[in-house]
């Protein structure tokens, strides 16, 4: 049976990776899953001691290849998986999951160990055995849950609970003596490998825990849970609260470092538009007075235009050149007595007398 074990693991992690429902592909050759009974999806699973099996009817172990073609809805292949359930998460949920989804009929008994038996082997746990068995309860891949199961598995375990195939993951599992408590199942054949979901664990969780001590210690300081809860101690009970003022400061300095940088920033974008406007406004006046009063300005022209205006009205009108000229008849000159010459004249009249002169003297000659 360890070759169909091995070819199995190699199917299941090719449904890992494909696209059909619960992983499966084509390449599986799975048929459909059959349809679950109410009462999985419905209520929480039930305690194996709470049903009543009838033994009268003869019970044969399927093999696994009957398993994997596929059983009668009456005759679901029983796969038992068993562990400690401490802090339930999904690690445990993906294990289950994959053990019920091992054969396309399966019905999953799962067992719980006792706080007892796990003190003993393994540790101490955060939740009880009654937290352990609700939450395994309320797991919606699993039929039956058994409260109390043995450590190792027994040939009478197996066959009280009718078992065909065991599922857990395929590393070996030293405890109670033994450098592996699944040995017999796998020489027997009913050994069903599981993968571990990498990066969850309870123990994961706990270091967590332990890690971040003072972090989750103050938490629930705050939320109202006494030192003496929480096995603090006075002094260390004083220092979270003396940390948590602290951190209160620090919080509010961060936050009013935060708005005076928002506040700053929106100053800087308004001093931008500010100076950018100002800049705008500056260019239009400097334009507009460059165009008022610069070397080529409109107030020069205006003053050119002025001038000459100006200039035309003080100054003489001059006849035109091509008008007409009326020759004036020379007016008798004032002559003095026994005298042929004229009194002196100014300058300006020099021109004038000079003509009377000329005038008188013709006349003269014709007398």
């Amino acid at each position: 049976m360890e070759a169909p074990t091995s070819s199995r693991l190699n199917s299941r992690k090719r449904r890992k990776e494909g696209p059909g429902p619960n992983g499966a592909t084509e390449l599986d050759g799975i048929p459909a899953k059959m349809s679950r009974r109410a009462f999985s999806l419905q209520e929480p699973a039930p305690f194996s001691d709470e049903i009543e099996i009838d033994y009268s009817k003869p019970y044969a172990r399927v093999t696994f290849e009957e398993a994997l073609r596929g059983t009668p809805l009456d005759r679901p292949v029983r796969v038992y998986a068993d562990g400690i359930f401490d802090l339930f998460h999904s690690g445990h949920a993906r294990a289950l999951m994959q053990a019920k989804n091992l054969f396309p009929n399966t019905y999953l008994i799962v067992g719980v160990c006792s706080d007892e038996l796990t003190h003993n082997f393994k540790g101490f746990t955060v939740m009880n055995e009654n937290e352990r068995y609700d939450a395994v309860q309320h797991c919606r891949y699993v039929d039956e849950v058994v409260r109390n199961a043995p450590w190792t598995l027994t040939p009478e375990f197996l066959k009280e609970h009718r078992i065909d195939f065991v599922a857990h993951d395929d590393i070996p599992y030293s405890s109670a003596g033994s450098d592996d408590v699944y040995k017999h199942i796998k020489d027997a054949g009913m050994f069903a490998p599981t993968q571990r979901t990498e990066g969850i664990s309870t123990s994961d969780i706990i270091t967590r825990i332990v890690r971040d001590y003072d972090v989750y210690a103050r938490r629930n300081l705050q939320r109202g849970y006494t030192a003496k809860e929480l096995n603090v101690s006075f002094i260390n009970e004083k220092k979270y609260h003396l940390q948590e003022r602290v951190d209160k400061v620090k919080k509010r300095v961060k936050d009013v470092e935060e708005k005076s940088k928002e506040f700053v920033q929106k100053v800087e974008e308004k001093s931008i538009d500010l100076i950018q406007k100002w800049e705008e406004k500056s260019r239009e006046f400097i334009g507009n007075f460059l165009e008022m009063f610069g070397p080529e300005g409109a107030l020069k022209h205006m003053l050119k235009e002025g001038k000459g205006r100006m200039l035309q009205a003080i100054s003489p009108r001059q006849s035109p050149s091509s008008s007409p000229t009326h020759d004036r008849s020379p007016s008798p000159s004032f002559r003095w007595p026994f005298s042929a010459k004229t009194p002196p004249a100014s300058p300006a009249n020099r021109t004038r007398n000079e003509a009377a002169i000329t005038y008188d003297i013709s006349e003269d000659e014709e007398d």
